[in-house]
Order: C-alpha cells, then sequence, then structure tokens
C-alpha cells in the first residue's frame, strides 16, 4: 500500500451493546479524512483523531478515509482495530502500529502456581480489561476457539497490543494459539511482546511440541527477548497415547492439560457431568504429567451455574492428582481456589508429619514416628509439598515450625 488503500475493509464491533471497543472502516480517498462518532467525544475525541492520524502515518496510509465508532474504547484497541482494517484492505502491508509499551514483560516462571486459568476471548476487548481484578493464576487471550475464522487476523493483532498495554495484575499472561500450522503464524506477532506461556492446543505428536519451541527459539531471539514457556493441550485419543512423549518433548513445557469437550468428541461420546467417559485419559495424562516433572492441569467446567457440580468436579481432579482447572467465567476463580487449597484438617496434619521428620533427622533417627505409627518417606514428601502450598497461600504463617515444636513439647511434658 503506497500512500492510499485500493479496497474498503474494516475491524472490529459496532452497535449500542458493545463496550469498550469500537469499529474502524478504511477506504480510498483523495487525502486522509476521519469521521468519528465516540461515546466519548467531549472527552478524548480529539486525542482520538490525534491517534488515528498517527496510525495512517505509521502504516503509511495517509490519503485514506476513516470512519470510526467509538463505545469506549482504549488507545490501543483503537490502534489495533485501524491496523487491522487497514491489512484487510492491503495484505501486503508491511508497516505495523504498535503503541508504546506500558506494562514490563517477566520472566517465566516454570514452577509456581496454576490454580485457575481464565480463558478470555482474544477479539473481545471488553473481558481483558478487568480481568487481573479477579485475580486468576493465569489468564490465556484465546486466538484458537473463541474467535470466528473471519475474525482470526484482528484477534492477532488485538492480543499483540493487548500484551504491551494491558496490565494483569500478579496473574500469569498466556496465549492459545490456534492449531498448527495456523499458530506459527500466531507466534510471529505474540512471541515478540513475551506472553509467559503459549498454550497449543490440538496437540497429538511431540514433533508439534518441538516445532513450537524452535519457533519460540527463533522469534524470540531475533527479537531480543525470551522465549516463553509451553502448555501443549491434549484432545484426541492420539494425543492421550502420546501423553508422555509430548510432555517431555522439551524442557520449555511446564505444564499439559486435556480439552474434554474435543476429546470426548473424537471418542464419539457424549461428555457427561460426572465424567467416567474421560476418567482414564485423565489419570493416563496426570501420570504423564509427574512422570515428565510438569504439571497436570484439569479441563474447563462448562456450566458456570453449577457451582456444586463446580467444587465437585475440582474436588475429584484434586485426589486424582491435577494442581489447576480452567475456568470460563470469574465467579468460578474464588471456588477453584477454595477447592484446590488444603483444608485446616490436612494442614495440621502435615505440620505434625513435618514436626517429627525433622525432629528425628535432628536426633539422627533413621526411623520416622508419628504417635504409634511409622511415617513412610512419601508419606513426609506428600506432607511437605502440602506445607508448602500452605506457606504459598497465606494459610500457614513463616514461623509455624515454631510453634509446632513448642507445641509438641508441651503435650509430651
Amino acid at each position: 500500500m503506497t500512500g492510499t488503500t485500493d479496497h474498503t475493509a474494516e475491524s472490529g464491533y459496532r452497535g449500542g451493546d458493545v463496550r469498550s471497543d469500537c469499529w474502524i472502516r478504511v477506504s480510498a480517498a483523495a487525502g486522509p479524512s476521519i469521521a468519528l462518532i465516540s461515546r466519548v467525544e467531549v472527552q478524548y475525541g480529539e486525542s482520538i483523531r490525534a491517534l488515528i492520524t498517527g496510525g495512517l502515518g505509521a502504516l503509511g496510509i495517509g490519503n485514506t478515509q476513516v470512519e470510526v465508532e467509538d463505545q469506549g474504547a482504549l488507545s490501543w484497541v483503537i490502534a489495533a482495530r485501524l491496523e487491522a482494517a487497514a491489512r484487510q484492505a492491503d495484505s501486503d502491508l508491511a508497516q505495523t502500529f504498535l503503541p508504546e509499551r506500558i506494562v514490563s514483560a517477566r520472566e517465566p516462571v516454570k514452577d509456581r502456581l496454576r490454580r485457575s486459568r481464565l480463558y478470555l476471548p482474544g477479539n473481545t476487548p471488553k473481558f481483558m480489561l478487568n480481568a487481573g481484578m479477579h485475580r486468576p493464576d493465569g489468564v490465556i487471550l484465546d486466538l484458537e476457539d473463541s474467535v470466528a475464522p473471519a475474525r482470526k487476523g484482528e484477534a492477532r493483532i488485538l492480543v499483540r497490543n493487548a500484551l504491551r498495554c494491558q496490565d494483569f495484575g500478579d496473574s500469569e499472561v498466556m496465549v492459545r494459539i490456534n492449531q498448527l500450522p495456523a499458530g506459527i503464524e500466531d507466534l510471529e506477532s505474540i512471541v515478540p511482546e513475551e506472553p509467559e506461556m503459549i498454550l497449543i492446543p490440538k496437540v497429538e505428536s511431540p514433533d508439534q511440541v518441538v516445532e513450537v519451541e524452535e519457533t519460540c527459539r527463533r522469534i524470540a531471539d531475533h527479537a531480543g527477548v525470551r522465549p516463553p514457556l509451553l502448555m501443549p493441550i491434549i484432545e484426541s485419543a492420539r494425543g492421550i497415547m502420546c501423553s508422555l512423549d509430548i510432555a517431555e518433548a522439551s524442557s520449555s513445557v511446564a505444564a499439559l492439560t486435556i480439552g474434554l469437550e474435543d476429546y470426548t468428541a473424537d471418542l464419539g461420546v457424549e461428555r457427561t457431568r460426572g465424567g467416567t467417559e474421560s476418567i482414564w485419559a485423565r489419570v493416563r495424562l496426570v501420570n504423564s504429567a509427574v512422570a515428565a516433572g510438569i504439571q497436570p492441569t484439569d479441563s474447563v467446567f462448562s456450566d458456570v451455574d453449577d457451582t456444586e457440580g463446580l467444587i465437585a468436579s475440582v474436588i475429584e481432579a484434586k485426589a486424582l492428582g491435577f494442581v489447576g482447572k480452567g475456568c470460563i467465567h470469574p465467579r468460578q476463580i474464588a471456588t477453584i481456589h477454595a477447592s484446590f487449597a488444603p483444608t485446616a484438617a490436612e494442614i495440621e496434619q502435615a505440620k505434625r508429619i513435618v514436626v517429627a521428620f525433622e525432629t528425628a533427622n535432628a536426633r539422627g533417627e533413621g526411623v520416622v514416628a508419628l504417635g504409634s505409627k511409622m511415617i513412610d518417606p512419601p508419606v513426609v514428601e506428600r506432607a511437605l509439598h502440602t506445607v508448602g502450598v500452605a506457606e504459598s497461600l497465606g494459610l500457614l504463617s513463616g514461623d509455624w515450625r515454631s510453634d509446632s515444636v513448642a507445641e509438641r513439647g508441651a503435650n509430651d511434658a
């Protein structure tokens, strides 16, 4: 595109029910012109016009008519919609319109809490704006199932800008790319903006993980940034049968999860509330993840109104060995966190086991006992894990050992 656009194209959404978004149409014109309708015209009309003028210059399409219907979109959303419309008008457009980076990228952490991961449709900015306030352990900017095929290009630009400009608080920032090979194009736009983790959908072989890892490293090296961690999503019978190889395919793999809607569809069965049709696959996935030294995380619970069902699902997932679960609505987060947290009784028992173990070690005793029961090493390891989780969640203070030792001494006396 040299100075103008030869076609008319649009991006974004319009209408009275739209919030925190905008609709933009670009078309050829003798000179630049901007027709703006905005619900915040009085406060921000001039700054929106200045932003669009700057975007036309950055994209090299000065002789363009731009029509805008704004419903309170932030500047990075407007910039994304403008660039997306321009790219649809000219697929050969080389320039980008990158907003100034506002948020700092964080170094990915392989071993961290991943109890909840909140899916956010990648082409709907209103869901992104307050996602961090709900305090999920992770947010997933989704480019796959939640985005219509015709909207994939504009969603990719919107997610790219969100990674630069939207603060998600302490949540781990993840992006679910499209199924390969289309997902490779997603990586070209996303990896330079340093998401902490990439979710790879519909993985059936370790070669797919290796392809994503190598692509991420190539792009990251070229951009001078850190490559992201990876979470393969297994969604088929073939994928489940290859789950250990997938989990061990790369040192960048930090977690493994399952997509039960696609998995049950692949089996040709209905997904039920009880989940008996997928229990074998979920157990196999947990074993594969644990054997590979990574975290197994469960699928989403689809009925956002069934809190009792969600609690039961999380309790079952925890019993199977999962450490987290996907969620599709913010109201599910607190329930998931509470259900994955160790109970007061579990914490108390773990404390007693850990103190008994550490006391025996300090005395040089090879046998650990709690009352009249011998404590085997796997029991100690599980208790240490429970205590560690309780500490990380603030359910145990840093000096709990001193209190427990004093209490045990008083009881012995």
